[in-house]
């Protein structure tokens, strides 16, 4: 071993989410490392649009934690380097029936209640949001909290403001336990990290983590595309998308759902997304993902239908059963605290993870309650 360390905590990955908890245990004082195996953003953060996204969150806890994220990251775009391309550009979700508007409308009554804005859009007015949309919608719901962020540079500006030792390219082999069964830090083939607490921050392979620390989290990664067009001028100007993309979140099937959502971006490209199915780790190509996202997309706004897409690119999201993230201590492993399985939604989700994360670190009483999301709860 080349080196030890004595830290408050180790956080184990790179990416937005442990990226988050290190800023806000910094800023609560505490003395951090983040240790991944690849790179800054080498996983799911980095295969992401950087949705910042209230729209798709029915009422109850993952919308009470996006709201808290929603209110953070404003500061963090104040805080932090432009380069993080934050843009509140808003949200629009389109129904192509009335029967979607009413299914649009009850879901937008519950957000209301929990405190997200949401504005009926007739049909007729669709197109003042939107010139280019399609002509025969039937109505939508604009919200203006949602927003975007460059995911890459969010991640890698944090970890900067955070000012924790980042241990890059080493891949942690074993969750040291003292002889109580207690964490007591981190192995790499490099070092040992010690700390009384460890964060398992390591997104889709956060189940691999659980297991290194000899508990259960059932995480298992979902894969999903994106369509990336030649730069154009801002023909879309919101984050755009069909009603069902909602259903698809929220469904835990394993097979190919896809629903387009539209997106232009300050440099000219559209991101083109989601598409959600369930195979393993397997990186390989599905013309047929890409074939739907196209043709969606094309459907919503026809001006696409002559783009060029010039690249794709995909990443696994971590998913578990009940689509909630686990945050906070593992009761059974002492030490041990996650902030895994946030699915697509980590990057909009990160901020709050990490003041959340901060609180329990500090002992300080968290922004919201932990309960929802107890990482045992699964057992």
């Amino acid at each position: 071993m080349l080196k030890r360390h004595s830290l408050d905590a180790v956080i184990i990955g790179a990416g937005v989410v442990g990226a988050a908890c290190a800023y806000y245990a910094a800023r609560a004082g505490l003395s951090v490392a983040v240790v991944d195996r690849g790179p800054v953003a080498g996983g799911t953060t980095g295969a992401g649009e950087g949705n910042l996204l209230v729209s798709d969150k029915e009422a109850g806890p993952e919308l009470d934690l996006a709201l808290l994220s929603t209110r953070l990251w404003r500061e963090l775009a104040d805080a932090l380097p432009r380069e993080t391309e934050y843009e509140p550009k808003g949200g629009l979700v389109v129904a192509s029936t009335p029967a979607a508007v009413d299914a649009l409308r009850t879901f937008a009554e519950g957000q209301r209640k929990a405190g997200a804005l949401a504005t009926e859009v007739p049909a007729d007015a669709l197109h003042d949001l939107e010139p280019h949309l399609a002509p025969g919608l039937a109505g939508g719901f604009h919200y203006p909290q949602d927003a975007q962020v460059q995911p890459a540079q969010a991640a890698a500006r944090l970890l900067a403001a955070s000012g924790a030792e980042l241990h890059l390219g080493e891949e942690v082999t074993e969750v040291l336990l003292d002889a109580a069964g207690a964490v007591r830090g981190v192995r790499t083939p490099r070092r040992d990290l010690l700390a009384p607490a460890v964060v398992n921050a390591a997104g889709t392979w956060g189940g691999r983590i659980a297991e290194l620390a000899g508990v259960e989290l059932p995480v298992l990664p979902r894969r999903g595309f994106v369509l990336v067009t030649e730069p154009l001028p801002r023909v879309v100007r919101h984050k755009v998308y069909a009603a069902d993309y909602i259903a698809d979140v929220a469904s835990g099937s394993a097979a190919l759902q896809s629903s387009a959502v539209v997106e232009g971006t300050p440099s000219g490209p559209v991101l083109i997304g989601a598409t959600r199915e369930r195979v393993g780790f397997d990186r390989s190509l599905s013309p047929e993902a890409l074939r739907r996202l196209a043709s969606q997309a094309a459907a919503l706004f026809p001006v696409l239908a002559d783009v060029r897409a010039l690249r794709t690119y995909h990443g696994f999201r971590p998913y578990l059963p009940d689509h909630l993230p686990a945050i906070g201590p593992d009761a059974r492993r002492p030490g041990l605290l996650h902030a895994c399985g946030h699915e697509g939604a980590g990057i909009g989700l990160a901020p709050a993870t990490g003041l959340l994360l901060a609180a329990v670190l500090t002992g300080a009483d968290p922004a919201l309650p932990l309960a929802p999301f107890r990482p045992e709860r699964f057992t």
